[in-house]
């Protein structure tokens, strides 16, 4: 199998990732061997912490939901009577195609299915709704580290980031839904709906 080169939006998270190890390790240990004590210190290495956290979870949940089998005709996965009107209210229409891709390889519509493209946007939907979890549960770092408006407003801006991916997949995904629809119509073919 043919491997593809990393796109700008996954160099970009490796290369933080991989800063804000470093930034945070260096830090912490700075602060809590004593060797100097400022706030600031602590508060760089913090938010090194945090900005790895996200980021590396977010890889991490994705990596995993890979070997996760999906539905893609679930209910859950449909678009509700609301949203239709809530999509012109956001304007989705004039941004959406602006959103950054971690893999845009995988909605290329020269070489993907109908059914191929709506099981990956049904599973980029769902590995962002993870990721909002993810982004509550990073509330937790309150306990250790208080300054709960630090961690409530990182919290608030990683789901408003992840929200947008998810806005996304559901405004798109009705348009291959009916190519699906077409395409089954026509006799012999029948794709599954879970990969």
């Amino acid at each position: 199998m043919k491997k593809t080169a990393l796109s700008g939006p996954a160099l970009f998270m490796y290369g933080t990732m991989i800063l804000t190890a470093i930034t945070a390790a260096v830090c912490f240990s700075i602060y809590y061997a004593g060797i100097i004590k400022a706030s600031v210190i602590l508060w760089v290495g913090i938010t090194a912490f945090m900005i790895l956290y996200h980021f590396g979870l977010r890889i991490l949940a994705g990596e995993i939901a890979k070997h996760v089998p999906i539905d893609h005709n679930r209910r859950f996965y449909r678009r509700k009577s609301f949203e239709e009107r809530l999509y012109k209210l956001l304007m989705v229409r004039k941004w959406k195609d602006k959103v950054l891709t971690f893999d845009p390889a995988s909605y290329d519509f020269k070489n993907r299915t109908p059914h191929q493209l709506a099981v990956t946007m049904a599973r980029s939907e769902r590995d962002h709704w993870v990721n909002e979890v993810i982004s509550l549960v990073s509330l937790a770092f309150i306990l250790l580290w208080g300054c709960w408006p630090a961690f409530v407003i990182t919290a608030i801006l990683a789901m408003i980031f992840d929200g947008q991916f998810i806005v996304v997949q559901r405004y798109n995904r009705p348009i291959v839904m009916r190519l699906i629809e077409r395409k089954e119509k026509k006799p012999g073919v029948n794709a599954p709906s879970v990969l």
